[in-house]
C-alpha cells in the first residue's frame, strides 16, 4: 500500500496519492484576478505596452501560452516596470511548464510592486509545484489578510502546511476552504489525501465519494480513492478505479506504479512488470516504484534482483510501507539470517506490524 501524497506532495515524501488537476482551477482564478487587476491599471494606457499585454491577455486565455509569453515579452521591452505583464508572463510560463522561469518573472513582478497580490498568489504556486513549502507559506502568509476568504487561497494555505508536517494547520486550512466552497474538489480530494496519511481511512473514502459525486473523472481523486480501496484489500475495485484515472492520464507515474501495485496483489505478476518498469523510467526517483519492482522479484524467487530494487528505495526513502518486511525477505531468501532480522527490526522500529511478526518468528 501507499501512503498519502497530498496538495504539494510532501505528506509523506513520494508518495503516491496525487495533486488534483483542478490547480488548473486555481491558476485560471489567479489568472483572470491577474487580468482584472491589469485591465484595470491598462485604461488609462494607450501606448504599445498596453497593446501588447492585452494581447498577451487574449492568447492566455486561449491557452496559447507560447504566443502569450511573446505579446508580454513584448510589452515589457516597451515599459520595462510592467508588474503585470511580468506576473502574467509567469503565469503563461508556468503553465507551459517553464517553473524556474515563472518563477523570475512573478518575483520581478513582485520587486516591481510590492503590494501585487497575485503575483504572491502566482509564486506560492509555482513554489509549491516545487515542494518548497517553506517559501509557499512565507508567500501566503505575505497576503492572507486580503486573501483568507478565497476558498484557493486557503485550499493552497492547506498545501504549505501539510507540506511542512503541520498537520492541524493544514487541516484547519483546507477545512476553512470547504466552509467556503463545499464544491472545491481540489480541496476535498487535498483533505482526503491528509486524512489517508493520518490513517483516517473512512474520513479520506467520504471527501473523495463527494469529490467523484461533483467530478466522476477527476483523476487524483480517482487514483486516490484507490489507494483507499487497496487498503481494504479491495484490490478489484482499486485496480478499476485506477484504470479510470489512467484513461485522463496514461502517462502519469504514480497511477502506473499504482497500477502495477494492484496487478500484483491480484496475482497477475506478468501484467504488472512492464507497468513498474514504464513507472520508474518516467520518474526513477519513485522509491515506491522500486519496493513495487522488488516485491514483484520476490513474487518471482529472484532475491538478488529484489534485494536491489529494495535496496534502491530505501536509499530513495527508507519510510515506504513494508520495506523492512521486503527486505529481511529477500536477505532471508539470500541466506543472510542476520541480515534479515536487521532489517525486520528497523521495521518494527517504523511500526510495521508485518516485520514484527517476522522478527519475532525467525529471530531471537
Amino acid at each position: 500500500m501507499h501512503a498519502a501524497h497530498t496538495v504539494s506532495g510532501n505528506v509523506p515524501s513520494q508518495s503516491l496519492f496525487s495533486r488534483p488537476a483542478s490547480r488548473l482551477h486555481w491558476l485560471l482564478g489567479c489568472c483572470l484576478l491577474a487580468l482584472l487587476l491589469s485591465l484595470t491599471a491598462c485604461t488609462d494606457r494607450t501606448d504599445e505596452a498596453a497593446q501588447f499585454f492585452l494581447r498577451g491577455n487574449v492568447q492566455l486565455q486561449k491557452r496559447e501560452y507560447k504566443e502569450a509569453i511573446r505579446f508580454y515579452t513584448e510589452a515589457i521591452e516597451k515599459k520595462s516596470d510592467f508588474a503585470d505583464a511580468y506576473s502574467n508572463r509567469g503565469l503563461a510560463k508556468f503553465r507551459d511548464g517553464q517553473v524556474e522561469q515563472a518563477l523570475a518573472d512573478f518575483t520581478k513582478a513582485i520587486d516591481t510592486d510590492t503590494d501585487f497580490g497575485a503575483a504572491y498568489l502566482n509564486r506560492a504556486d509555482a513554489y509549491l509545484s516545487q515542494g518548497n513549502a517553506q517559501r509557499a507559506l512565507t508567500d501566503l502568509l505575505r497576503i492572507e489578510q486580503t486573501y483568507r476568504d478565497s476558498t484557493f487561497f486557503q485550499t493552497r494555505l492547506g498545501e504549505a502546511y501539510a507540506g511542512l508536517n503541520k498537520q492541524a494547520q493544514a487541516q484547519a486550512a483546507f477545512d476553512k476552504a470547504l466552509l467556503i466552497d463545499p464544491a472545491n474538489v481540489e480541496a476535498l480530494v487535498n483533505r482526503a489525501a491528509l486524512a489517508f496519511s493520518q490513517k483516517q481511512y473512512d474520513s479520506a473514502k467520504t471527501d473523495l465519494q463527494k469529490a467523484l459525486k461533483l467530478n466522476p473523472n477527476q483523476p487524483e481523486a480517482l487514483n486516490n480513492y484507490a489507494l483507499v480501496s487497496a487498503q481494504t484489500k479491495n484490490y478489484p475495485d482499486a485496480l478499476a478505479l485506477i484504470e479510470r484515472a489512467l484513461a485522463q492520464k496514461p502517462d502519469q507515474p504514480y497511477y502506473l506504479n499504482n497500477k502495477g501495485y494492484f496487478l500484483l496483489q491480484l496475482n497477475r505478476p506478468a501484467e504488472a512488470l512492464p507497468l513498474l518498469r514504464e513507472a520508474l523510467r518516467l520518474n526513477d526517483q519513485n522509491a515506491w516504484a522500486h519496493r513495487n519492482l522488488g516485491l514483484y522479484w520476490l513474487r518471482q524467487r529472484n532475491a538478488k534482483e529484489a534485494l536491489a530494487a529494495l535496496q534502491q528505495a530505501e536509499r530513495l526513502d527508507p519510510s515506504v510501507d513494508q520495506l523492512y518486511t521486503y527486505l529481511g525477505q529477500a536477505q532471508q531468501a539470500l541466506g543472510s539470517q542476520s541480515a534479515a532480522c536487521e532489517a525486520w527490526q528497523r521495521g518494527v522500529q517504523a511500526g510495521d506490524e508485518e516485520a514484527r511478526s517476522l522478527a519475532t518468528q525467525f529471530c531471537r
